[in-house]
This record gives structure tokens, C-alpha cells and sequence, in this order.
């Protein structure tokens, strides 16, 4: 019984472990950057919480049942990624690569995705969204259909805007920690901390 006991709590302890290498920042790393960090996965669990009831709509296929809590877990694991920009795993590889491991990570490997990732999230989600919902159309500019997520009123429609309307945030807080990440990484410098 104690082996089963010290098993589990090993893995307790390498989860713990693995937890706090994935979230303790890198020195150099602002106390307003980090949390700015934190937050982003938080800004989009809503909408990923959101849409899981529709997986269970009986007028879904197959396909789609499988597509909405894919689209959920992809959306909060490329929010996650915000984290790397002020993590260790955001500066050097982390050691289960192999031949890549512990070496350090082009500061352009982090920035231009994650510029590009700012650049459409900000477009899409603070920008087209906002402006096709005043408008009442999709953000391509076509006609909503009655039946669309937010079209009606009261409790369901308060429910879809509370929790997509977080998602205006997503873009510029990414833009935020690309920048602090490329002022750290420039020139092979760390950033003194601010707090």
C-alpha cells in the first residue's frame, strides 16, 4: 500500500514540478508582465466554457461534436503560449527535445508568431467582432441568422456576451508581452525587474 501511496505522490510531485517550471518567470520579468501573462488563458476560458453545451445539440454531427471542445482545448492551449513569453520554456528549449534541449530560443521564434498571433487576434476579436456586432452581421459581413448566438435577448444573449466579449482583450495583452519579451531578449540583454 505505502509503494502505491509514494507512487502517486511522486506524481504528484513531478506534476507539481513540471507546473512550476511551465509558470515561474524568467528574471527580468515584470510582476505586471506576469500577471498580464497569467491572464490571458483566462481571458479565453470563457468562450472555450461557452461552447462546450453545444456539443451536446442534437443537431450536430459527428464531425462538429468532436470540432467544439477540439476548438475549445487548441484555443486554451495557443492562449497558454502567452505564458512562454515570460516562462524559462519561452527562452530555452525545454529538456525533453531532443538535440534542441536547454539551448536557447531564437529570440524570432517566439516574436513572429506571436506578433503575427497579436496582429490577428487583435484584428478579429477587437476590432471585426465589435463592429459586426453593432452591425448586426458576421464579421465577413454577412447577415446573422435569427437563430445566431447572441442575436436574442435576455439571459442567453448576456451568457454569449459575457463570455466572448473577454476575447476583445486577447490580441493587444499578447501584443504587450511580445513587446516586454522582445525589449528582454534584444541584444542578449535581461531587462532589470520592475515591479
Amino acid at each position: 500500500m505505502s509503494r502505491s501511496v509514494t507512487g502517486s505522490q511522486s506524481g504528484v510531485g513531478r506534476l507539481r514540478t513540471a507546473w512550476k517550471a511551465a509558470h515561474e518567470p524568467v528574471p527580468g520579468v515584470s510582476a505586471r508582465t506576469r500577471r498580464l501573462a497569467y491572464a490571458v488563458p483566462l481571458v479565453v476560458l470563457p468562450s472555450s466554457i461557452w461552447r462546450l453545451p453545444a456539443m451536446f445539440d442534437s443537431g450536430m454531427s459527428a464531425g462538429e461534436r468532436l470540432y467544439v471542445p477540439m476548438l475549445s482545448v487548441v484555443s486554451e492551449l495557443l492562449a497558454f503560449t502567452g505564458i512562454g513569453l515570460v516562462a524559462r520554456w519561452g527562452e530555452a528549449f525545454p529538456r525533453w527535445l531532443p538535440r534542441l534541449h536547454d539551448r536557447r530560443v531564437p529570440a524570432w521564434l517566439a516574436i513572429v508568431p506571436a506578433a503575427v498571433g497579436a496582429t490577428v487576434l487583435t484584428v478579429v476579436f477587437s476590432l471585426l467582432f465589435p463592429i459586426a456586432t453593432l452591425m448586426g452581421t458576421t464579421i465577413r459581413g454577412d447577415e446573422l441568422p435569427p437563430d445566431a448566438p447572441g442575436q436574442g435577448t435576455g439571459v442567453a444573449s448576456l451568457w454569449f456576451y459575457s463570455c466572448y466579449t473577454p476575447l476583445v482583450l486577447w490580441g493587444p495583452l499578447l501584443a504587450v508581452l511580445t513587446v516586454a519579451y522582445w525589449r528582454r531578449r534584444r541584444g542578449g540583454r535581461v531587462a532589470a525587474t520592475a515591479r
